[in-house]
């Protein structure tokens, strides 16, 4: 992978950040909150209007708008809270270690798992085992994620079951207490993502094995180890490269909200749920570029993946 393809890459990013964060804005604009008459209240002279909106920035033409929206992305300077008059950008840098530190051990203990089964279902495809973990998969694919973190809180959480680890919040200061708060949001988060991974994985390992080159090592005596490691999951990497990196913006928001406002934890998904309820513009703003930004990045850093895996995609 030469320099020259690296920059290419980025650059081509360019104007997909620019597109997401354009349409972003466009709906906020547009279709967000109008905060003139929510700090006016009732009954306030044309005066009145014309300096809250000129201090808020609704005089502004769009396109200096969204301009002065892309300069606050890029240094980082947010605004501040609406709702408590705290720098955003500091209230992001707290909130996002906690939301990484949440979701990562699920994320990466869901896709590994929904690997190892979608291998093994690939493998024994169209008998018993390959029919077990297919079924199971539609089972849990059809559960609700809210079910699923209440089941686990009476199963883990509650007199009613085993009672070994808290209902709510987030008090962590070391390994040990890291472990206590995290295990049954992961858990619930494995369960979740394990239906779809399994699926997804295991249509592109059945298709690898489909392919004239498998059957001919397997022909010839492979064992199952080699042929499964060493050729159909190495010539997969590409599709779940992809169904890995797109999801990371997906589960570190969205996985994060409902996990975050439900067990209490101060983490990004909670901040974005009050803002939402609150209508705190420039806190929604700040996330909703950020996340249009890291999907870019994502799909950045995802065909740099590429070429590394398969130099051929490289080349021009």
């Amino acid at each position: 992978m030469t320099r020259s393809y690296v920059a290419r890459r980025l650059l081509y990013g360019i104007p997909l950040v620019l597109g997401v964060t354009f349409i972003s804005f466009l709906l906020m604009v547009y279709f967000g909150p109008d905060k003139t008459y929510e700090l006016l209240g009732k009954n306030p002279t044309a005066d009145q209007i014309r300096e809250v909106r000129q201090a808020l920035g609704y005089d502004q033409p769009f396109m200096l708008r969204y301009a002065d929206y892309l300069k606050q992305l890029v240094t980082l300077d947010l605004g501040l809270s609406d709702s408590s008059g705290e720098s955003v950008s500091s209230i992001l840098g707290r909130t996002l270690p906690i939301s990484i530190a949440l979701v990562l051990p699920g994320f990466v203990l869901g896709n590994i798992a929904g690997l190892m089964l979608g291998l093994m279902a690939a493998w024994y495809r169209g008998k018993w085992l390959d029919k077990l973990i297919m079924s199971a998969s539609v089972v849990g694919m059809s559960v609700s994620f809210l079910v699923i973190i209440i089941g686990l809180q009476i199963l883990l959480c509650t007199p009613y079951g085993l009672n070994l680890f808290p209902v709510r919040g987030w008090q962590v200061h070391d390994l040990g207490s890291y472990l206590y708060f995290v295990t049954v949001p992961t858990l619930a988060l494995v369960f979740v993502t394990l239906g779809y991974n399994t699926r997804f994985y295991r249509a592109v390992m059945a298709d690898e094995i489909d392919r004239d080159h498998i059957r001919t090592l397997r022909a010839y005596g492979a064992s199952p180890f080699e042929l499964m490691f060493k050729h159909v999951l190495k010539n997969s990497l590409i599709p779940i490269l992809t169904r890995i990196m797109f999801s990371i913006p997906f589960v570190v928001i969205s996985g994060s909200l409902l996990l975050e406002s439900y067990f209490g934890i101060p983490g990004i998904g909670l901040v974005t749920f009050n803002a939402i309820t609150s209508g705190d513009q420039p806190v929604l703003k700040a996330v909703v570029g950020l996340t249009g930004v890291l999907f870019v990045l994502a799909l950045t850093v995802n065909d740099l993946l590429y070429s590394l895996v398969d130099p051929r995609v490289a080349k021009p």
